[in-house]
């Protein structure tokens, strides 16, 4: 299992460089990945109820657990939206899988995009970082003969770290590819 090997390279490489980097005193000051959240919204579900399962079904094969479908907390009338109606679908992934989804996702799926020049690098001031993909098809899992259509998602990174800057230095000693390599 290659998990093995992302974790093994925190443990060994990235976890003492970045205490190096940020003068830490303490081992548990240094940041760690606690979460990452695949997130896709699927506005049309108001229409047509298939298109959740749909979404559930590329998500769970994706991620290799199974996602779950979220549901609205209010009615929108201009929406042709009711209360606890499914709009959309996620998955949280910690542990193991986590690390197998990142490394899936830099060493195979993001080189798949065309035209790919880096991701931005926006955090929330928290040192979380959110990716928006556009299609579901860079991930090598989905049949392109079996979609419907083109399904957006975000992709969440949910760190302890404190500020963007550990953020980004973690995330970047991850291998996830940023567009500029100044810090966030």
């Amino acid at each position: 299992m290659n998990t093995a090997q992302l974790k093994k390279q925190y443990v060994e490489e990235i976890a003492p460089a970045l205490m190096k980097q940020f003068n830490y005193t303490s081992p548990m000051q240094i940041p760690v990945l606690k979460k990452i959240v695949i997130n896709q919204g699927i506005g049309d579900a108001t229409q047509e109820k298939k298109l959740i399962d749909v979404a559930v079904n590329e998500l769970t094969t994706i991620t290799g657990q199974k996602a779950v479908a979220t549901y609205s907390k209010k009615d929108i009338a201009n929406f042709k939206l009711r209360k606890k109606m499914p709009i959309g679908v996620m998955v949280t992934l910690r542990r193991e899988r986590m690390y197998e989804f990142l490394e899936k996702l830099v060493r195979v799926a993001l080189p798949r995009i065309r035209d790919f020049k880096g991701i931005e690098t926006k955090f929330d001031g928290r040192g979380n970082y959110t990716l928006g993909i556009d299609e579901q098809i860079i991930f090598p899992e989905i049949n392109l003969d079996t979609i419907e259509r083109i399904q957006g998602m975000n992709i969440t990174f949910v760190t302890s770290a404190n500020t963007d800057e550990e953020g980004f230095a973690l995330l970047k000693a991850f291998g996830l590819p940023f567009k500029n390599a100044k810090n966030a």
